[in-house]
């Protein structure tokens, strides 16, 4: 099939190389977002799909907007597609580009539908607790996420994974899940079968004030907003003025007697004191420095034991 490919992080990675890599079908496009001011120093960076098709000789496209955007339809329209792919492209599609290829706009989605609607589902998932996720190839319609689906598939969620990890397995994950599905909906021998409205949940894009931990919260909520937030917006709380994000961490269920938000230093290492038990702190880092273990990080500590606060208030 005649194919265009619409992405724009990572995520999206494993997709568009398994496209383009076992040759079952002809990418003539990728469209992508704009290239955007990155990291500390704000320079500027192209995103990973558009770096990765210019390096396969694939034409990009990155239109700043695409409802309304006469250009993109038109090249769309020129390109006589069968299917559309999408995987994290960032934006909604406006209603009237869904039907310029021939078999439509096939997304790539990081839950099992209709659970997980939205921008964020993956880091949704650990949030919440959740013991399983996976992937859904669907069939786009004019709401959000809320079209037919092709196939599903499930994974579960360990323990020690991350919102990184986790992003990781599921990009692969979905990326052999289209080329299976691509080849039934190219022959026809596949169609996709309705949500179920009634039982959608919704995992909506991340805030920055998200990332505060509360620390009269337990343990396991803790730590699973630790592992839902990297790498963005990072759990973190407060040294003084100073945030200090909390990048890997595991738990101890177990009572005791200190402060919430105690950071104490002893034999055993860092521990900091929360509801019912404590987390156990792996990767930190402090505000202006770079990420550290924890024995580096306690060594640099002048006393035993310190509050942390919320908002830097203490």
């Amino acid at each position: 099939m005649r194919l265009a490919f619409m992405g724009t992080p990572d995520f999206a990675l494993p997709t568009i190389q398994a496209l383009i890599e076992t040759k079952r079908h002809d990418l003539v496009c990728a469209i992508t977002q704009p290239d955007k001011p990155k990291g500390r120093g704000r320079h500027v960076k192209a995103p990973a799909v558009k770096q990765y098709a210019m390096n396969k000789g694939i034409p990009v496209l990155q239109p700043v907007r695409i409802r309304d955007n006469q250009e993109i339809y038109t090249s769309l329209v020129q390109y006589r597609l069968d299917a559309v792919i999408v995987v994290a492209y960032g934006k909604i599609l406006p209603a009237e580009m869904l039907d310029i290829p021939v078999k439509g706009f096939i997304n790539v989605h990081a839950s099992l539908l209709p659970s997980l609607r939205g921008a964020a589902p993956i880091n949704r998932a650990i949030l919440q607790g959740c013991a399983s996720t996976g992937i859904s190839i669907m069939q786009i319609d004019a709401g959000m996420d809320t079209g037919p689906v092709y196939r599903k598939v499930q994974i579960p969620i360990e323990t020690d994974d991350d919102a990184v990890t986790l992003s990781s397995k599921l990009g692969v994950l979905g990326a052999e899940t289209l080329l299976e599905v691509l080849d039934l909906v190219e022959r026809d021998n596949l169609q996709p079968i309705p949500q179920d409205h009634e039982k959608a949940t919704y995992a909506p894009m991340l805030r920055k004030d998200e990332g505060e931990i509360d620390w009269n919260q337990d343990p396991i909520t803790i730590h699973n907003m630790i592992r839902g937030l990297v790498p963005w917006p990072c759990a973190h709380s407060h040294i003084g003025p100073k945030t200090l994000k909390i990048w890997k961490a595991s738990y101890l269920a177990e009572d005791h007697d200190l402060p919430q938000g105690s950071l104490v230093k002893d034999a055993s290492g860092l521990k900091i004191a929360c509801a019912g038990g404590y987390i156990i702190p792996h990767a930190l880092q402090i505000e202006g420095r770079n990420i550290v273990d924890s024995h580096a990080f306690s060594c640099g500590l002048k006393n035993d034991r310190i509050i942390l606060s919320q908002g830097g208030l203490q």
